[in-house]
């Protein structure tokens, strides 16, 4: 159930921070398209601005009579002579009209050459007639245009010459679109990758716990499989008759029942939490290390020696922490296999701060950095009918249940490894 709980909170994390993620991102590109769209309109106002000043500039070029006329009317008013002087020079300035080296900037470096992508279209003040567009098509319907991009923008209004208006209408720049949209791409591209992790890490999640089913059934099988034949072996030499006496055979069936009931015991606990009690570490792997001398075949002979202070003690559940050395044993009896002799597995046990470390060495063929990296992989097996999950589950004894580590100490292709053990002296 607490499994169930961390990996719901884990779903609803993940979905929450990609939510975040995406409402972050959209909150940045608006204001980002919101300075784009004030600069875009600046842009246009400009453009206006250059529309009004050709249009001041025209004023100018309808040649000199009617400035004269003006200028004999102000001189005919009657007016003081300090007036009409002044009147006389806002004439003359009228009458050079805008600097022309102003003009040619305008024309050259704003109205002539498209300066700016917002699509714009100048219409009369009652927006009936189209005048002038930028950006657009020429054979669009540039009225109905202007209206659409008015849903937009309120239209800016332009003075060219006195009581004379017209309006320009603007709509977004393609940068500015894009930029709008942006976020719906990257949503949709954020949610497709979320969607594509998720189902792979479902797949690899089902996989590992696919192989973890099937690697405890195996691993019980087996358990069960070398006391059931022993069983078997001793009932067939009471069916011989007088072969071998009575006694010897009640009792070597009350070892393989004890150990049937250990077997059971050390699944039982599997899942729940284990009382941990102070117990002399030697012991222990004396009891597993003469277990595993005793199935060793004869035919290729394995020294298997235990060097532990005899007041070594840790706070242990004997019967997981047997699984886990006779785990270690068993991998350590594989990696001889092939190997050059002679065969040696090597337990050492010590004190070290407020510690206890157990090392585990064979002289076996070792592994490479990354064998060594993925060898506690639920799943993970180098053999060819191996099922990758005893020392996955040596590892979860020691570190879930003892709150020890486990891990690879030294290894390299030819030269043994050495597993280690760390527990604490107290819990």
């Amino acid at each position: 159930m607490q499994a169930y709980r961390t990996s719901t909170k884990l779903k609803l994390g993940l979905i929450a921070a990609a939510v975040a993620i995406g409402v972050a991102s959209l909150l940045f590109t608006q204001r980002l398209a919101g300075r784009l769209e004030a600069q875009d309109a600046a842009a246009v106002e400009l453009w206006a601005e250059a529309i009004a000043f050709q249009g001041r500039a025209g004023l100018s070029a309808q040649g000199a009579a009617p400035w004269d006329e003006l200028a004999a009317a102000v001189e005919a008013s009657g007016r003081p002579a300090p007036e009409r002087a002044r009147l006389a020079a806002a004439l003359d300035s009228l009458r050079d009209g805008p600097p022309s080296d102003g003009l040619d900037f305008v024309f050259s470096q704003i109205v002539e050459p498209q300066r700016f992508s917002v699509p714009a279209v100048v219409t009369d003040e009652a927006t009936t007639t189209a005048l002038l567009w930028r950006n657009v098509a020429d054979d669009a319907d540039h009225v109905a245009l202007a209206r659409e991009m008015d849903a937009l923008h309120a239209p800016i209004p332009v003075e060219v010459s006195p009581g004379f208006v017209q309006l320009v209408h603007y709509g977004e720049s393609p940068l500015a679109r894009l930029i709008r949209l942006f976020p719906v791409v990257q949503l949709a591209v954020v949610a497709l990758f979320i969607g594509v992790g998720y189902l792979g890490f479902s797949y690899v999640r089902r996989s590992e716990q696919s192989s973890l089913w099937v690697g405890m059934a195996r691993e019980a099988a087996h358990q069960l499989g070398t006391p059931l034949s022993s069983m078997i072996g001793w009932i067939e030499l009471l069916r011989l008759g007088d072969s071998v006496a009575p006694e010897t055979v009640a009792d070597e069936l009350e070892q393989d029942v004890e150990r049937l009931r250990r077997v059971a015991d050390r699944f039982e606990k599997i899942g729940s939490t284990p009382d941990l009690t102070p117990t002399a570490v030697g012991e222990v792997l004396e009891r597993v290390a003469d277990y595993i001398r005793r199935r060793v075949p004869t035919s290729a002979p394995v020294a298997i020696t235990v060097d532990v202070p005899p007041d070594l003690t840790a706070p242990l559940n004997g019967e997981l922490f047997e699984w886990v050395v006779e785990n270690l044993l068993k991998n350590a009896l594989d990696a001889l296999d092939g190997a050059p002799g002679p065969h040696r597995i090597a337990i050492a046990g010590r004190a070290e701060g407020g510690a206890v470390v157990v090392d585990v060495a064979d002289t076996g063929k070792g592994m490479d950095r990354a064998t060594a990296r993925h060898v506690f992989r639920p799943g993970f097996s180098t053999k060819r009918r191996g099922w990758g999950l005893g020392l996955s589950l040596a590892r979860r004894i020691v570190e879930s249940y003892h709150g020890g580590t486990l891990a690879v100490h030294e290894t390299a292709p030819g030269a043994g490894t050495t597993f280690r053990i760390t527990l604490a002296r107290r819990t």
